[in-house]
């Protein structure tokens, strides 16, 4: 079994200007600058031969690059619940289409449909019982966020793998637009 997800790698020069903004929360496990994407479709544990079929649908995933742009900040759940804390994703149809074109994938082989809408986000921080009013702050501090035009002209199959400090990533497959 393997752990996968579609995404969108962030560059480098974005992730060190989010990170800057990775402070403020007491006991947030801030994510590194490696750990730093926008999923496109998170598809779970799947068997390898699963994997295989859904690298090659991925692979007829055809399109034209696009750009996106962060704008924005906020929550996943809120009070005692929360648990993470994001930079969002301004709209982007372009952004849709290629979520949807991975979630078409998963159906092809088989995977049961993604039952969440889909909310693009880069998370920066997980959360474990943060205090509420130090996670609102913190949204209404970095609620104006911005970054430049980010350039979408490839998306990445990545594995996840759990470790003492965190999930840890690992790029398996690369699928140019």
């Amino acid at each position: 079994m393997i752990r996968l997800f579609a995404a969108l790698a962030i560059p480098p020069e974005i992730g060190r200007a989010l990170q800057t903004r990775q402070t403020g929360i007491e006991g947030a496990r801030w994510r590194t600058l490696e750990a730093l994407h926008v999923t496109l479709r998170f598809y779970g544990e799947i068997r390898q031969d699963v994997a295989r079929d859904l690298d090659a649908e991925l692979m007829t995933i055809t399109g034209r690059p696009f750009e996106i742009e962060l704008a924005g900040a906020g929550s996943f759940a809120d009070g005692d619940d929360i648990n993470a804390v994001w930079a969002g994703v301004a709209e982007n149809a372009e952004l849709r289409r290629l979520a949807e074109a991975c979630e078409t994938a998963a159906r092809r082989v088989g995977m049961k449909p993604e039952k969440r809408n889909y909310r693009p986000h880069v998370t920066l921080a997980y959360l474990r019982r943060p205090d509420p009013a130090e996670v609102a702050a913190w949204i209404q501090g970095n609620n104006l966020l911005r970054s430049p035009p980010i350039t979408v002209d490839r998306f990445g199959l990545y594995s996840s793998h759990m470790g003492r400090d965190g999930s840890h990533y690992r790029l398996e497959a690369e699928y140019r637009l």
